[in-house]
């Protein structure tokens, strides 16, 4: 990992895909995905409903970090000493998304972006890029997550 600004930078460009794909899931009428918003909102919302913006944003980079280290740094970069790099890939995205196993659509999105996260590390060659990516990701879902709770609330 080379903490570099060109690395934050990227990374940051790097959510925009990620960030979409929450505002589709957030809009599509799908009944499998509408029902694991639901379940995501009943099961986090009253967890985080009294966190600060600070303790969002630390919480979301804690989380980001972590995983990426663990599933891209260690499994993706692990596998890929012993198999071409793009089984490596798929198969740290589909450990990603099994560690994500909510509902199988929660594991099959996060399987995605694994697959998204995985390969960003893979062409950049910087952990810190999709670090930042999935932090960015994670602070953005997790605020909308915590506001939407509130609202609900009053």
């Amino acid at each position: 990992m080379r903490a570099t600004a060109a690395g934050a930078l990227t990374g940051v460009a790097a959510s925009v895909p990620l960030l979409l794909g929450l505002w589709w899931t957030l809009r599509t009428p799908r009944k499998s995905v509408r029902g694991l918003v639901e379940l995501v909102q009943r099961q986090l919302g009253p967890l985080l409903a009294s966190c600060t913006p600070v303790e969002v944003a630390l919480l979301a980079i804690m989380a980001g970090t972590a995983e990426e280290i663990f599933f891209r740094g260690v499994v993706q970069v692990g596998l890929a000493r012993i198999l071409p790099q793009s089984l490596a890939l798929v198969l740290a995205s589909l450990a990603f998304g099994l560690a994500h196993f909510l509902t199988p659509t929660y594991a099959f999105l996060a399987g995605l972006a694994g697959m998204y996260l995985g390969a960003v590390f893979w062409v950049e060659g910087n952990l810190l890029t999709p670090i930042v990516a999935h932090s960015v990701y994670d602070f953005v879902a997790l605020t909308y997550l915590v506001r939407r709770h509130r609202a609900a609330a009053e």
